[in-house]
């Protein structure tokens, strides 16, 4: 169905940054200073209006359900400002959905039925610690009702070949490739038996040091006959890398110990520094500038509702520390 693809590039590319900025705070540690701050699930707080957007109101226990949404029980990781964040996030969200509903859109039962499978399948193929069956379904269609509404405010959106061709000029560095290498191994066990392979590849033709790298080598990559793929500089183990790099096309490496085994490496092509082509490079400019523009069209149109629309927000109801977003 066409509104899950293009909803995802719609809404979803308008967060993007937004949930980057989030899974990034996860990871770091909160400050003694915010670790004792707050409750997500603070019962004393749960009905504590938070939000209101025109005849609906929001409690903190909205919110909780909205967080444990995307993050399942990791809530507690979040930083005081991740959570600000979201928060923001979080009003912007509710104003579309109610200009949704005063416009009269609406999901159809096979859009429910279709999103639901969609949705656990990427949950289950993403690994994800949230099951769809823990996830609130109320808010899951919430989500899916905003995606719609949102997909018919960018859906004219267009990029021109002039807009693609100026892009490719102004920003040329970013489509320089570096050198690159393509490298083969044969990886072994023992000492011994690699000194053996060497002596038997010293003089042999890349079809045979394939054939011998399928026969004798231990690594993932022995199927293929050693084909490892394609480095750039600092991709590879130093020690590996200073090796590698030390060859001639074709050449083969003396034997390297690692803690993976005993490594003959094989330079199979130098690719030197080259310009991608405007023609090459086209789709992937086509798509930055596409998301560029959908952000703008859909952050403008939140300003517009938010001027037009009667809403208020109360942040010292909210379960944490709320803190402005200074950079807007």
């Amino acid at each position: 169905m066409k509104l899950f693809k293009i909803g995802r590039s719609s809404f979803f590319l308008f967060l993007a940054a937004f949930f980057f900025l989030f899974f990034a705070n996860c990871g770091e540690k909160k400050s003694k200073g915010e670790s004792e701050n707050y409750d997500i699930g603070d019962p004393k707080k749960k009905n504590n209006i938070i939000l209101k957007v025109e005849d609906s109101f929001y409690f903190n226990s909205d919110f909780e359900k909205y967080i444990r949404g995307t993050f399942g029980e990791d809530d507690n990781a979040l930083t005081i400002v991740s959570l600000s964040r979201l928060f923001d996030s979080f009003i912007e969200e509710k104003i579309l959905l109610r200009a949704a509903q005063n416009q009269k859109v609406s999901l159809t039962p096979e859009e429910r039925r279709e999103y639901l499978a969609k949705l656990s399948s990427e949950v289950k193929s993403d690994e994800s610690k949230v099951s769809v069956e823990e996830m609130d379904i109320e808010v899951i269609f919430d989500r899916l009702l905003v995606e719609k509404y949102t997909y018919a405010i960018v859906m004219d959106i267009d990029v021109k070949d002039e807009e693609i061709k100026e892009y490719y000029n102004l920003h040329k560095r970013e489509f320089l490739q570096p050198e690159r290498i393509k490298v083969s191994q044969i990886l072994l066990e023992t000492e011994d038996e690699s000194i053996e392979v060497l002596e038997r590849i010293k003089n042999a033709s890349e079809e045979d040091f394939r054939k011998i790298a399928k026969e004798a080598s231990v690594g993932l990559e022995a199927f293929k006959g050693g084909e490892m793929g394609m480095f750039e500089m600092g991709q590879l183990p130093y020690e590996m890398e200073k090796v590698i790099l030390s060859l001639k096309e074709g050449e083969l490496s003396s034997v390297l110990e690692s803690s993976y085994g005993y490594h003959i490496f094989r330079l199979d092509k130098r690719f030197e520094p080259e310009l991608i082509s405007e023609k090459d490079a086209s789709p992937d400019i086509k798509m930055r500038i596409l998301d560029q523009k959908i952000k703008q069209r859909i952050s403008w149109y939140i300003e517009e509702l938010k001027k037009n629309m009667d809403w208020s927000f109360y942040p010292l109801n909210l379960s944490f520390p709320y803190q402005t977003d200074n950079s807007r």
